[in-house]
């Protein structure tokens, strides 16, 4: 189908369903007030804040939605004995009922400005920082299941230029330069199904906090984002558990209340691939195995992936204690393992012999810490994690009578104290001290002929940060400064990194945001080859060495790989009103320190080792309307140009980076009834850039390519239709169940993702093309209580 059918197909479809869905949501009643107050927000547009413990225990029936914001207010405050004072058209404080005093208190409220942005559970704070709460998560096009690092690219600005979870791209950045933190521990493997799936289990992650700009100075690393998702952390005696399964993976979780001061969170997922064979299944293996050993080989080989056997599975649990009101202990567990297995034949001397190709993709996270309540105003908490990053690789050639052995490990130690001071409601500080010790080795073993290589190295970083917060009682004027200042031992040098963040709302409902920030990060990922582990996870991490030049060790060469630096400083101007959101933010980013090896280059400069930098400047631009909670769509659009500089390359000119898309847009539609959610997307955006062979200057006697300027053409546009549906309903009085139903690229459009080229045997050039993933259709159906 063309592109013009198919985007006039879904423009028709997206109206119909516009014109067609107009009834009203039926809320059912709840009684717990939180849940209360969510509802409230999402009917009136406003925001609470308030205390955890003012509403605690307190419970109430939901409002009539006939009645007017005043109207609830009061009926709120003779229900609950608590006070709601309306601040603004926007802000609802709430506080403990006291007698009269003759002296003022100021309540300060939470940072929240934008509530369901795209969807229920997504909020957007004036310090930039977007929060995600799978708990109240609603429904995205293609989405059946609040799938983190999914949910995250509907974000203006967020992209994976190959549709993965393992290679997402914010503000041109790659993946490496995200940090991903999993109640406060490092993360360096974040997909299932080699970056098909999020590794990090939604139903057992209470908030993600997404930072893309104005990181808070507690945050090191990460140039291009922050991504820290985290566990519920409070007990409340409640029990809670859940299951489901869909067409790939099944999974459980349960919080269990062990005492009054005690509880348990567990949950583990498995995949039922190697049970059970889906077309699911079937598509997503044809997607990621594309281009990698399980499909390359001769005319003379077998083909090698008769005998595939995969799964995936990940473990998390924690442990709360509150050991009194003031001291609080965590345990924090997790492991997320990938494994591959397949058997490659053949027949030497009329002899048929089979040999056992593996890979193994594992990451374990273990975690302590101890937050003590000092007084109403001063909290600590002193955590201590490890991370340990596994992937290994055994790759068998019959042909070649070969046995290639490739490892890459990871541990990251790291021992942090934080320090939280409230000194007014209006001014909070926040500050405190850590250590990382990361140490990152690289084996390659081949036993014809034989050679074998390891390197190993190890780099300590000490931290000092501090910020201050000022919110005025009025929450029009947000600030949050602070400095974060790096030394690092092994190279004996200071970094220094200051943060910004400043918001001011003017004319009711606008608000002008201010942010910068300067980062460093010390690890990445490289591509040494294409066909490094099986061609199916070619990156592995390294840590920097801050050399200028290439070092020899062991009889291999060290390749330099400088401290990735970078800074950046974005404006922007929002509007919301009567649930109309426009918000527009312009930036300008460069990274410096970055190797032609981190890039995955696969054109003349695959095999060159050079020291550069980009820098990307855009815009992100939102328009949200929300028709009462019945009906929300969005629309956004990005623009950014994001060069190359090498001074060793292109005769040192810029040149497009490869994760340059100029234009990307995204429309989306979520209707929901009773309780039916639907919804409907379009994601497009230009090709990313390639370069292609210089056919006229090309000598096919050199058994090389000549190639054209770098990047220097583009891909057909990428267009991806999705739609999702769910519906829940009450299998008891205390569970519930909801089925699920997605399907992704449901037009079945044909996206090249990437495209190089390679010589046959006479030397001919041969293109070869990824293709993203097709219609690929997703069943789902779960049960909590």
């Amino acid at each position: 189908m063309s592109r013009k059918g198919t985007g006039s197909i879904f423009i028709l479809l997206f109206f119909l369903n516009v014109a067609a869905f107009s009834a009203q949501t039926i809320q059912k009643e709840k009684h717990t007030l939180v849940v209360v107050l969510k509802i409230i927000e999402t009917r009136y547009n406003i925001s609470f804040s308030y205390a955890d413990a003012t509403i605690e225990n307190k419970k109430t029936v939901i409002p009539d939605e006939d009645l007017t914001l005043a109207e609830v207010l009061e009926f709120l405050k003779e229900k609950t004995t608590l006070d709601f004072e309306l601040l603004n058209d926007r802000f609802v404080a709430i506080k403990a009922r006291k007698p009269l005093s003759l002296f003022h208190t100021t309540q300060r409220l939470d940072e929240i400005v934008i509530t369901n942005y795209l969807t229920t559970g997504i909020t957007k704070l004036n310090d930039g920082i977007i929060t995600i709460k799978p708990e109240t998560f609603g429904i995205l096009p293609g989405l059946i299941e609040p799938d983190v690092l999914q949910t995250i690219q509907s974000l203006p600005g967020v992209l994976s230029i190959d549709e993965t979870v393992s290679n997402i791209n914010i503000r041109g950045g790659t993946h490496d330069q995200n940090l991903l933190l999993w109640d406060g521990i490092k993360m360096y493997q974040s997909g299932h199904f080699f970056g098909l799936i999020s590794a990090f289990n939604p139903y057992t992650t209470k908030q993600v906090n997404v930072s893309k700009n104005g990181t808070p100075a507690k945050y090191g690393d990460g140039i291009s984002s922050i991504i820290d998702m985290q566990m519920p952390n409070k007990i409340d005696n409640t029990f809670k558990a859940g299951g489901g399964f869909n067409l790939i993976n099944a999974d459980v979780f349960a919080k269990i209340p062990l005492t009054h001061n005690t509880e348990l969170q567990i949950s583990t997922r498995r995949s039922v691939t190697d049970l059970i064979t889906t077309p699911t299944y079937d598509l997503y293996k044809k997607r990621v195995f594309q281009d990698s050993d399980l499909t390359n080989f001769n005319q003379n080989d077998h083909a090698i992936d008769k005998n595939e056997e995969f799964y995936f599975y990940d473990i998390t649990a924690k442990f709360l204690y509150d050991i009194t009101k003031k001291d609080k202990i965590r345990l924090h567990f997790l492991n997320v393992n990938n494994k591959l297995n397949y058997e490659e034949q053949a027949n030497i001397n009329d002899r048929n012999e089979a040999l056992n190709s593996k890979l193994s993709q594992q990451n374990l996270a273990l975690g302590f810490s101890y937050t003590r309540d000092w007084n109403a105003k001063l909290a600590t908490t002193a955590q201590v994690n490890v991370s340990n990053y596994d992937l290994d690789a055994t790759n068998f050639d019959i042909i070649n009578n070969q046995r290639l052995i490739q490892e890459n490990k990871v541990i990251d130690g790291s021992a942090k104290l934080d320090v939280d001071y409230k000194h007014s409601n209006l001014l909070k500080l926040n500050g405190g001290y850590q250590f990382i010790e990361v140490g990152i080795s690289n084996l390659e073993d081949v036993n014809n002929p034989v050679f074998r290589s390891y390197i190993r190295d190890v780099v300590r970083s000490h931290a000092l940060y501090a910020e201050a917060a000022f919110l005025s009682i009025d929450a029009k004027t947000n600030l949050k400064f602070g400095n974060r200042i790096n030394y690092f031992s092994k190279f004996n040098m200071i970094l220094n990194e200051p943060r910004l963040s400043f918001s001011q709302r003017f004319l009711n409902h606008f608000r002008f945001e201010l942010l910068g920030e300067l980062k460093s990060q010390t690890t990445s990922q490289i591509i040494d080859l294409q066909n490094d582990f099986l061609g199916i996870e070619n990156r592995r991490w390294v840590l920097s060495n801050n050399n200028k030049v290439a070092d020899t060790i062991n009889n291999k060469i060290i390749q330099p790989v400088p401290i990735l630096k970078s800074k950046q400083a974005s404006v922007g101007v929002h509007y919301n009103k009567n649930k109309l959101l426009i918000s527009a933010e312009g930036y300008l980013k460069k990274v410096d320190g970055i190797t032609t090896r981190s890039q995955g280059f696969q054109n003349q400069y695959q095999f060159v080792n050079s020291i550069g930098s980009y820098q990307i400047k855009g815009i992100d631009f939102l328009i949200n309307k929300q028709l009462s909670h019945v009906f929300s769509t969005w629309l956004s659009y990005s623009y950014s140009k994001n060069d190359y500089t090498f001074p060793d390359l292109n005769n040192g000119m810029s040149f497009p980076n490869n994760a340059d898309v100029r234009h990307a847009l995204a429309l989306s539609g979520i209707y929901t009834y009773n309780d039916i959610k639907l919804a409907l997307g379009l994601n497009w955006h230009s090709g990313k850039p390639t370069t292609l062979p210089d056919y006229a200057n090309d000598n096919p006697d050199d058994n090389t390519i000549t190639y054209a300027n770098p990047n220097g053409s583009n891909l057909n546009d990428y267009l991806r239709a999705d739609c999702s549906a769910t519906y829940s309903l009450d299998v008891s009085d205390t569970a519930t169940a909801i089925v699920g139903l997605s399907v992704w690229n449901i037009f079945n459009r044909k996206n090249i993702i990437n495209t190089y080229y390679t010589l046959d045997g006479d030397n001919n050039i041969v293109p070869i093309e990824n293709i993203s993933l097709g219609i690929t259709p997703n069943v789902s159906i779960r049960v909590s209580f």
